[in-house]
């Protein structure tokens, strides 16, 4: 792919919005446990960043996956991976269901506030009792009348003390088998809703992780994402998007730790001679600037795909479990080469070192991936 003016016009307003708006008041987003979201967004969303892909009569810009891969590479320029995360939420993790299958009503009242930036969104599905494996999901939500009663809990959800509505699967039967879930959009400003806690994180500080608890919270039937019971098949491609969103982070925030390593050593002279000079540092670095450039490249095969309306689960999943082991192998052999400085919390690789550990975890772990690819080679 050729990028061309236009990309990089795009590129150009995200990249500048990142180094004026996000990045000069990381520090004390880090310090107080959150960035103010609902600002945040709304000077995203007046900017059209927040609706990349989306059609046009909801707000969004109605652009390619190329717009939307420069729009993810830009944000991963971000100093931490908490807002970069918290945003990608709003974008790639809660809403495209809505997009794809939500009804007109859910997208006027929901998706198009979102795109706009006067909604927060977050996406409930992890459970105290179910992570990874989504079908152990033990949340309810059954029919009575006119309404879903909602009862149940959900755990590390980003976004989750600001969220003005959740993008949320629980149980709707109790037959065996994966058409026994569905998809709700779930405003938060009902009775039997309630953030137990917000939870201390190692990484991501910058970020508000909550657990959620649901009381006989009522919802109207119609705020159901598609057809009952079909839930767990919407997720699964809802997965899709946020999965990608992880590939290109990937490269990206490699290729920053490596610049700030590089800066650094170069005026670190250890027993007269810069430490940039040690062949041995040089080859390490050169070895991740390969495997990231490598990264690259396959993650714009994914784009080929995603272009040619291909499915790419697999490629996808590959990408993400190569970009988690990536970023975290290169902020540790960087803040290696940082010496004692490495280990103090002013310096930014450590909280690239934190942040970076959350990527094997969070939105399938390695192994789920590897699980993944393995069901699709067939072995």
């Amino acid at each position: 792919m050729k990028f061309t003016r236009d990309h990089e016009l795009v590129r150009k307003s995200i990249r500048d919005f990142v180094k004026k708006e996000i990045n000069p008041n990381m520090d004390t987003w880090e310090e107080q446990g959150k960035a103010p979201l609902h600002q945040l967004f709304k000077k995203m969303g007046d900017l059209g960043f927040l609706g990349i892909r989306f059609d046009t009569q909801y707000g969004g810009q109605g652009l390619d996956y190329w717009y939307d891969l420069i729009f993810l590479e830009e944000i991963g320029h971000i100093q931490g991976f908490g807002v970069s995360i918290a945003i990608s939420v709003q974008t790639h993790m809660a809403t495209p269901a809505i997009a794809e299958f939500g009804s007109e009503t859910l997208r006027e009242t929901y998706l198009k506030p979102a795109i706009a930036g006067d909604m927060v969104a977050s996406i409930a599905v992890t459970e105290p009792g179910a992570g990874s494996d989504v079908a152990a999901l033990a949340t309810t939500a059954r029919r009575e009348g006119d309404e879903y009663v909602i009862n149940g809990s959900k755990t590390f959800i980003t976004n989750g003390t600001q969220a003005d509505f959740l993008t949320l699967l629980a149980r709707t039967s109790d037959k065996p088998g994966y058409h026994s879930y569905s998809l709700f959009v779930v405003p938060t400003n009902l009775p039997g809703f309630q953030v137990s806690k917000k939870l201390d994180k190692l990484g991501m500080r910058s970020s508000d992780t909550a657990e959620l608890f649901f009381d006989n919270l009522r919802i109207p039937a119609v705020n159901l994402i598609g057809e009952e019971n079909e839930g767990f098949i919407y997720q699964m491609k809802q997965f899709q998007h946020e999965r990608f969103s992880a590939v290109p982070w990937g490269y990206i925030v490699v290729k920053d730790m490596i610049d700030m390593t590089v800066d650094y050593i170069k005026g670190r002279v250890v027993f007269g001679k810069p430490l940039v000079k040690r062949q041995v540092l040089q080859h390490r670095l050169v070895e991740w600037l390969t495997e990231a450039e490598c990264l690259k490249a396959f993650c714009h095969r994914i784009v080929e795909m995603k272009m040619d309306g291909l499915d790419a689960t697999r490629e996808i999943s590959m990408g993400k479990l190569k970009s988690a082991r990536l970023m975290q192998e290169v902020a540790s052999g960087c803040m290696q080469m940082f010496g004692g400085m490495g280990f103090m919390n002013e310096m930014l690789i450590t909280r690239y070192y934190r942040d970076a550990r959350v990527a094997s975890v969070g939105g399938g772990a390695d192994e789920v991936m590897c699980e993944v690819i393995a069901r699709l080679e067939g072995y």
